[in-house]
């Protein structure tokens, strides 16, 4: 059941500081049902600091502390909150979102689109997707629905073929053609950016890329800005009507966080609500 989330685990640093931090705040109250606080896991780095500016508008607003969680995996935020340790989380997509409700029995939904965060393939050794030569190594994130965006990706520039080019759970053994026998690496997201001196191509997303010094401009590959991969504001279902989230949600989406990521990432965060 849990084969297509293999090799998620968590980081042992701050990941695991973070989730025992808000395990230790659960204890203390659950999922806290305040309506003047709410607890949102977020990835430590530049989504951190968009939360950050939401923090801000949302006490000067709505009298509303939001305080925010930090991880550094894309599997515990969702632990975190499927179990009351946060409120809402804001890091993923609907694909994602819907993998981990099916593989771990979540049931958790979007109370809120943030950022499309477009993935891109970059490279160290080639100029251009022209380049690659036959044999090519590809490093590609493990998770599920990127590695799936990643593999959509190279099926549209006509690289491999896929059972299903429209798929958005495609995986490396829905590859029907790989006529340049490209050979695949898969590599935790927040790594990817440390393989480029070590592959021929990464599929990395901008969350990773742009701490790393990637551009947008930098990448072989990009997605399209009609990507479904839009990020979310995440809670269990039946708590997105909640006063405190909607409140959080109204928060993130303002022009002050748009503004900010824009500083932040140059391009690479589409406001997913505009």
């Amino acid at each position: 059941m849990f084969d297509r989330l293999k090799g998620l685990s968590p980081h042992l640093a701050l990941g695991a500081g973070a989730l025992a931090l808000s395990s230790l705040l659960a204890g203390c109250g659950g999922g806290a049902s305040d309506d003047d606080s709410v607890r949102v896991g977020v990835i430590a780095g530049p989504e951190s600091e968009l939360m950050e500016v939401a923090q801000r508008i949302a006490k000067e607003r709505f009298d509303l502390d939001v305080q925010i969680v930090e991880f550094t995996d894309y599997v515990s935020p969702n632990a975190a909150l499927a179990d009351g340790s946060i409120d809402a989380n804001a890091y993923q997509h609907a694909p994602y979102l819907q993998a981990m409700n099916q593989d771990r029995g979540y049931d958790l939904v979007s109370a809120g689109n943030t950022f499309l965060y477009p993935i891109g393939a970059y490279s160290r050794r080639h100029d251009s997707i022209e380049a690659l030569p036959e044999g090519a190594t590809i490093a590609l994130p493990n998770d599920p629905s990127n590695q799936a965006r990643a593999l959509l990706m190279l099926d549209h520039a006509g690289l491999i073929s896929l059972v299903d080019d429209q798929n958005p759970e495609s995986t490396l053994d829905d590859i029907s053609d790989n006529p340049h026998g490209l050979q695949f690496r898969e590599v935790d997201a927040a790594q990817l950016p440390r393989s480029l001196d070590d592959v021929d191509l990464a599929f990395i997303n901008n969350t990773f890329a742009q701490p790393a010094g990637l551009t947008p401009e930098d990448a072989l590959l990009r997605e399209g800005t009609d990507s479904p991969y839009v990020n979310l504001i995440v809670v269990r279902n039946g708590d997105q009507e909640l006063p405190k989230i909607r409140h959080l949600v109204e928060a993130f989406q303002t022009e002050e966080v748009a503004s900010r990521a824009e500083a932040l990432f140059q391009g690479g965060a589409i406001p997913g609500w505009q």
